[in-house]
């Protein structure tokens, strides 16, 4: 029986906690005023984020954050997209897995969405 995997969500601009295990930064695009040195990353996974198309499209309306999961959720199943699920999921099963963003709201952000898929 496979145990469930550790899959957190945060702001890549918040302090790093021991407790956030591998950290990954799941945006297609640099944050804004972050020094690469100072985000602590282990991986910068850009094929996991939404298409440039779908994120502009989207610009983080409340109104749309259900057709926008629909739309994240069936670019998730493309080929370069699923790879990089599958090395997300893998990346959890081995120890915590913090998926990294930019965005300020997190609860209408595309991490809920990858955040599930990982969890798989």
């Amino acid at each position: 029986m496979s145990r469930a995997v550790d899959v957190r969500v945060r702001r890549v601009y918040e302090e790093p906690e021991a407790a956030d295990g591998t950290r990954v930064l799941v945006d297609r695009i640099w944050p804004r005023g972050l020094a690469k040195a100072a985000a602590e990353l282990d991986e910068w996974c850009k094929d996991a984020a939404p298409s440039t198309e779908l994120r502009r499209w989207y610009g983080h309306d409340p109104d749309r954050f259900p057709e926008f999961s629909r739309r994240y959720a069936a670019e998730l199943t493309d080929p370069t997209p699923r790879a990089a699920v599958a090395h997300l999921h893998t990346l959890a099963a081995e120890g915590t897995l913090t998926l990294l963003t930019a965005t300020k709201d997190l609860e209408i952000s595309h991490v809920q969405v990858l955040a599930d898929a990982v969890r798989g």
